[in-house]
């Protein structure tokens, strides 16, 4: 069994709701304890490109969390997901990188899921 994990986190956080929050919660705290014993990765895509700079502030509620999770596991965000849903900005003050392998037609390239698979990685979606 691979100990390897990918957390992909899709949600929206510019919808607001507490399932935004929640799923965005669960999935650092997932990528978190899979990091305890094995290699973690967040991969914030889609929509979900947007959370990162939302989480740098402090008063949200899971900002403590992703800062733990920031310290112990690698983080990357879509570029081209970034691009379409006006992250770019965000992920570059997080310094956060963007990957952009699966060159999917019409896109500048997206974060790859298959080459995650491919990897090893065993991908859980939020």
């Amino acid at each position: 069994m691979s100990d390897k994990t990918a957390v992909v986190v899709l949600s929206d956080p510019s919808t607001g709701t507490d399932e935004a929050v929640g799923r965005v919660f669960n999935a650092l705290a997932t990528a978190w304890e899979f990091a305890q014993g094995g290699e973690a990765l967040v991969v914030f895509q889609g929509a979900g490109t947007r959370w990162p700079a939302v989480l740098a502030d402090p008063a949200h509620p899971a900002h403590e969390l992703y800062t733990a999770v920031r310290k112990q596991v690698a983080t990357v965000a879509s570029g081209g997901c970034a691009t379409v849903f006006g992250a770019t900005e965000g992920l570059r003050s997080e310094d956060v990188t963007q990957v952009s392998q699966n060159l999917a037609p019409g896109t500048t390239g997206v974060g790859s899921i298959r080459e995650l698979v491919r990897s090893g990685y065993h991908v859980l979606t939020f």
